[in-house]
């Protein structure tokens, strides 16, 4: 069986472009779009992803998606077979909370993808852009929920952590290069 270091990979790039089971979104309580990684979804996904987070905004969530949650839908015309949306917290307020919340939402898109049996899935930094969630904090939170994740579960298989610049790559190594 591989270990735990051999089925994460932390990479640079563009996560539009992966060819894995599911990418995670980091969207808005709204999931119909946004601005960075949300808006780049749904850029390159195309409107059957916009069609269906507008069914289940109809079916689950009619007043928004609360943060911590996560839902799957159609990856559209991306490479991936599946979109799992995720709300981050924003920072500022309760930051206890805010940690909290952040692991809840690794954890349910970790648990999404074991569920619909998915081998690999890419995630992006999570609450670290307009929802200003410090990637220093926010590093190793994702980091050890996706471990501890690992550790009790064979699927998914390969986890991605990946940043679209070589700076936010490098600050998430650093961030985690201590941890156990």
């Amino acid at each position: 069986m591989d270990t735990i270091d051999e089925r994460i990979e932390i990479v640079q790039g563009d996560i539009t472009t992966l060819r894995v089971d599911a990418i995670v979104n980091a969207a808005n309580s709204s999931l119909m779009g946004g601005g960075g990684v949300d808006g780049a979804i749904h850029r390159a996904g195309g409107a059957a992803i916009l069609a269906a987070c507008r069914e289940i905004r109809r079916k689950e969530y009619p007043h928004g998606m609360p943060v911590g949650k996560a839902v799957i839908s159609t990856a559209g015309n991306l490479p991936a077979k599946y979109v799992i949306h995720t709300v981050g917290p924003r920072w500022g307020g309760d930051e206890e909370t805010s940690r909290k919340q952040l692991a809840e939402a690794y954890l349910n898109c970790l648990t999404i993808a074991r569920d619909k049996r998915c081998k690999s899935i890419a995630f992006p930094a999570i609450s670290t852009g307009v929802y200003s969630f410090p990637k220093e904090q926010a590093a190793p939170i994702a980091y050890k929920t996706v471990i501890d994740f690992l550790r009790e579960n064979d699927l998914p298989r390969k986890v991605i952590f990946i940043f679209f610049s070589s700076a936010d790559l490098e600050l998430f190594k650093s961030c985690i290069a201590d941890l156990p």
